[in-house]
């Protein structure tokens, strides 16, 4: 681990972050495979550790932990170690007629150094997910982890510098000053997820160096549902959809959208639904979690006066539990649905018809994922060419991020660029395109001035066979 005292000690970290990139330590396969392997190591030495981290920040469960955090870095790597032989072969291209002979081909090389940002409702995974794939594409990288889950940032902070490569992988704790400081310096590329307003710092501290940035963010996710679909069924992938992690999920379902009657009848299912995963009393359920801190813990109970609710149970500041919450005749301008809730509340809002929810999705910023529960096929395509999402989903909520060939990242508002699989290896790597032409026989005369009368008609046949 590495302690920030002053923006100096920023810089120097980076410089030699840098010498160890420059060096070519960090391009070799080997290197990728040693970091990858050693990075798995990491997670399976050290499950207790990170288990007992993550209940302490956010009251994640052990088979939560595992399931959305452990298990997914862990198949992560495994998918980047299974594949990284063919991500780095070079991908050959065809050449057009005109300039044979020759051959084209493009290779992924490492960017250089990369800045990666975590958010602290999922504090390993976001951290480490983002790190396979530029480790997997061969970077240097400093790790930020978020103070706001301070026992998980301590534990990866004490093993990271054990299992991985120091000369080239460096973690550093800290809050907004320290992670200024770490913007001010130069990347190759900085990996941002969390929110819209500390987003725009990240981009205004990258503009200046005109680094490419990643941003990983959030929004208002939409559910839509009609009456075709087994509204029991689909009420218990909403809630556990929902109120995983206590709803602190970017993908979590933050709204529903569905006519006055279906409704009426989801509401029943909702709170059926919620009793059997957590039990009559979500407080005394071990596989609840809680809301990161006070402050969002009042953020969420002011939010309670927006609608009926539906479901019993009663916020404890001391705990900071917020019970799994569904809110009826939820207006559309209420607070609410200001912006993205980001806890365990759930609102629902009538809409006429399938147009009437297309049409406020619409009004509102693209989000990064959309939902739409309907066995209707017109209602399916309606969404898939009328709605724009980071991801949209039928019938099923947030596991689409469990599909390693599915690239997660949003659109507008939501995100810019995406991550996993090989995705991930793409956003850090840069794509260089190589070309190689014999000097004879020298066909690249035709080309070469002086244009004569019979030049000229070659060129433009030339042009049109390349277009």
């Amino acid at each position: 681990m590495t302690t920030l005292k002053k923006v100096s000690e920023a810089t120097a970290l980076v410089s030699s972050l840098r010498e160890a990139y420059d060096s070519g330590l960090t391009a070799k396969r080997q290197w990728r495979i040693n970091q990858l392997t050693a990075l798995r190591q990491l997670v399976i030495d050290n499950q207790k550790v990170l288990e007992d981290a993550l209940h302490q920040d956010l009251g994640k469960s052990s088979s939560e932990a595992q399931l959305t955090e452990i298990g997914i870095i862990l198949g992560d790597i495994d998918y980047a170690l299974k594949n990284l032989s063919a991500w780095l072969k070079p991908q050959k291209v065809s050449v057009p007629l005109a300039v044979m002979p020759a051959k084209a081909f493009v290779v992924s090389e490492p960017v250089g150094v990369a800045l990666i940002i975590a958010p602290w409702n999922y504090p390993m995974q976001l951290l480490l997910a983002p790190l396979v794939g530029a480790l997997a594409a061969g970077n240097a990288v400093v790790l930020k982890p978020s103070e706001l889950a301070p026992a998980t940032s301590a534990a990866l902070a004490k093993l990271i510098p054990v299992y991985l490569d120091t000369r080239a992988i460096a973690i550093v704790e800290g809050a907004a000053k320290e992670t200024g400081w770490l913007l001010e310096q130069k990347y190759d590329h900085i990996f941002y997820t969390g929110n819209g307003r500390v987003a725009r710092i990240v981009m205004e501290a990258a503009a200046k160096h005109l680094t490419p940035v990643s941003l990983e963010l959030g929004g208002k996710s939409p559910i839509y549902i009609d009456e075709s679909v087994d509204l029991e069924a689909a009420a218990q992938r909403i809630a556990w959809a929902k109120y995983l992690n206590a709803g602190q999920t970017c993908v979590a379902p933050d709204y529903i959208l569905a006519t006055a009657s279906v409704q009426h009848e989801l509401e029943a299912h909702l709170v059926a639904a919620i009793a059997a995963l957590y039990g009559a009393d979500p407080l005394q359920s071990e596989d609840y979690g809680r809301i990161i801190n006070d402050n969002h813990f009042a953020r969420l109970s002011g939010y309670l006066a927006d609608g009926r609710v539906v479901a019993d149970g009663k916020p404890n500041k001391a705990q900071r539990y917020i019970p799994p919450t569904v809110l009826a005749e939820v207006k559309r301008d209420a607070g609410v649905m200001q912006e993205e809730i980001f806890g365990p509340i759930l609102p629902m809002i009538t809409v006429t018809d399938l147009d009437d929810a297309i049409d406020f999705i619409n009004s509102k910023s693209k989000p990064l994922a959309l939902y739409v529960f309907s066995e209707n096929t017109l209602a399916r395509r309606a969404f898939t060419e009328r709605t724009s999402s980071g991801a949209l989903a039928f019938n099923v909520a947030v596991i689409h991020l469990s599909v390693p060939g599915l690239p997660f990242g949003g659109v507008g508002e939501s995100g810019i660029g995406a991550y996993r699989g090989k995705r991930s290896f793409d956003t850090f790597s840069h794509e260089k395109a190589i070309l190689s032409k014999p000097l004879k026989p020298e066909t690249l005369a035709l080309v070469f001035p002086p244009f004569t009368e019979s030049k000229k008609k070659l060129i433009k046949g030339l042009l049109r066979k390349l277009s």
